[in-house]
């Protein structure tokens, strides 16, 4: 089978007749629940409506129609379709409880650094890019990231200018919580000297002078004078996102910081029956959800396809800018502590506003300190908003241990992304030192304290692989089988936790659990056909899995060429 290839892969959007009773049969099948359990199943029964009807148990056959039933249907079909899949092995959708929609597939069409491994090479990419668009006024990309490279520093305007051809660049970090910009870029913006950083921002500089990267809230001193998409480019980069998702086998994601365009884009993807993916949608602050769900969380749409219920907020940048909000000061960095992005009065005010209108309330928080802040406000808005509210910290990375506890309380939800630590572990040794990890990725902890886990990949800052995210997970491992035995193997889960937090758990962070997330009576017939067996793969032959088609709703929308 040839692989996914992103944009230009041979992937399709199936059509397939109207949904009626039917059966997927002579499956391998597998699903879990919440307590950890495996059901495995042989084949599954689908009602009109694209639900599950029922998961048929291994030794059983399929049911058929009773003696009065087959007068009554004499010369029908027991079921109106009928699919074989020959032994092959069903598994739920994955659901990724955090990711961002648009930006992935905008990233997918433009000028992708995630590969680069230094500075030269980086150039290099970037003077082929020029060279193969010369009609682009500006040059946008995104991925690079300076600890990838061993740096040393941030990258500057004068590294880009020597590859620009003229053009202004703007290239976005791994993370998209800093960009860098060549000269001209700067020139286009106005940015001098004298530019003053926003609150919640900072300009790099390097002799007084702006160097050319922007931190946070300072990104936007540029992205003003940066060219809009138009509503079609955004379609276009909709769907690129939406194959890249249904060929890693996620059928649903929390979309965290929607903002109205995006929001229209979906409804106009919708409206021509092109959204497949399942999007639970949160808001780019409390005016957008405003805008969109008036005084509370629009209903969902398009048979369960589609609902804004939530606000996203963020309470500080992250590590790789030097941007997550710590208690100390930064070990490679004495005199940082990072960017609160808002006062504790401010941050309440917004999840109050939020709260009081029935939206769930989701808070990027990444440094000790804004953990901190967040879990104070939880406490306090917890005393007016009673009932299921599952406030959401997304990230939780750096937590100081006396905090951990508190993410037990309140219906707290710790969205977590396991490929992010092991993507950022050598850099957070080095941002932190040894001595302040005790409380980094603390998935275990998180479950002992009674807080619900959620697993996602922050796509496109990490790829939105799932089985690279479960491996992650019970291994603390990254591709290569590093380190041994694990980093801060303390907070190793096992392999059905993590199974867990990328499906049910993650359908739950949502409010969604009674729509999808696990092959269960009653839920959308979301699954996947892969190429082995998860349960008895190693790590390594688990990242190695791959998707042979996606369903949704009973559907077959998407299969490998």
């Amino acid at each position: 089978m040839k692989p996914v290839l992103f944009a230009t892969a041979a992937l399709s959007l199936l059509a397939t007749p109207a949904l009626a009773d039917g059966i997927v049969d002579n499956v391998n099948g597998l699903t879990i629940t919440e307590g950890g359990k495996i059901v495995r199943f042989k084949a599954i029964l689908v009602d009109k409506d694209g639900r599950v009807a029922r998961l048929v148990p291994p030794g059983e056959e399929p049911p058929k129609l009773s003696r009065k039933e087959l007068k009554k249907n004499a010369g029908k079909p027991l079921y109106d379709w009928r699919t074989d899949m020959g032994g092959k092995t069903v598994l739920p959708g994955f659901v990724d409880a955090h990711g961002h929609v648009i930006e992935l597939g905008f990233g997918a069409l433009s000028l992708d650094l995630s590969a680069a491994t230094s500075l030269d090479d980086a150039k290099s990419r970037i003077a082929a890019y020029v060279a193969a668009n010369p009609d682009r006024k500006w040059v946008l990309g995104r991925g690079w990231n300076q600890e990838a490279w061993g740096l040393g520093r941030f990258p500057t305007a004068a590294d880009l200018d020597s590859v620009s051809g003229g053009h202004p660049i703007w290239l976005s970090r791994a993370d998209g919580h800093a960009g860098w910009a060549n000269s001209v870029a700067m020139r286009e913006a106005g940015i001098t000297g004298a530019t003053v950083a926003p609150a919640g921002g900072r300009i790099e500089k390097s002799g007084g002078a702006p160097s050319g990267v922007f931190v946070d809230a300072a990104q936007s001193l540029v992205e003003k004078v940066v060219p809009q998409p138009l509503p079609k480019e955004r379609d276009a980069a909709f769907l690129t996102a939406q194959r890249i998702l249904l060929g890693y086998g996620v059928t649903a994601v929390a979309d965290m910081g929607t903002t109205l365009d995006d929001w229209l884009t979906y409804r106009r993807m919708a409206d021509i029956g092109g959204l497949r993916v399942r999007i639970m949608s949160y808001a780019l602050g409390v005016e957008t959800a405003g805008r969109i769900g008036g005084k509370g969380p629009t209903p969902w749409l398009y048979d369960d396809h589609l609902r804004m219920g939530g606000v996203k907020l963020y309470a500080d940048g992250a590590l790789g800018s030097r941007g997550a909000w710590l208690l100390k000061p930064y070990a490679d960095a004495p005199g940082q502590t990072g960017l609160g992005f808002l006062t504790d009065a401010q941050l309440q005010n917004q999840m109050s506003r939020a709260a009081m209108d029935g939206f769930q309330v989701a808070v990027h928080a990444i440094g000790d300190r804004a953990d901190q802040q967040v879990l104070d406000a939880i406490q306090v808005e917890s005393e007016t908003y009673k009932g299921d509210r599952r406030w959401r910290v997304e990230h939780a990375q750096i937590v100081d241990p006396t905090d951990l506890p508190r993410f037990g309380k309140f219906g707290t939800i710790a969205s977590m992304q396991p490929t992010h630590q092991t993507s950022d572990r050598t850099m957070a040794e080095a941002r932190l030192g040894p001595n302040r990890l005790t409380g980094a990725y603390a998935w275990k902890s998180m479950l002992a304290n009674g807080s619900k886990l959620a697993f996602g990949t922050d796509f496109p800052v990490e790829k939105p692989d799932p089985f690279a995210t479960w491996a992650a997970a019970f291994t603390r491992q990254d591709a290569s089988g590093q380190p041994q035995g694990g980093w801060q193997p303390q907070e190793l889960i096992s392999r059905e936790q993590a199974w867990w937090a990328m499906t049910g758990a993650a359908a739950y962070a949502g409010f969604a659990e009674t729509k999808f997330g696990a092959l269960a009576a009653g839920q959308r017939a979301d699954f996947i056909v892969v190429d082995r067996d998860p349960m008895i793969a190693s790590p390594t032959e688990l990242r190695a899995i791959k998707v042979a088609e996606t369903w949704i709703g009973g559907e077959k929308v998407w299969v490998r060429k």
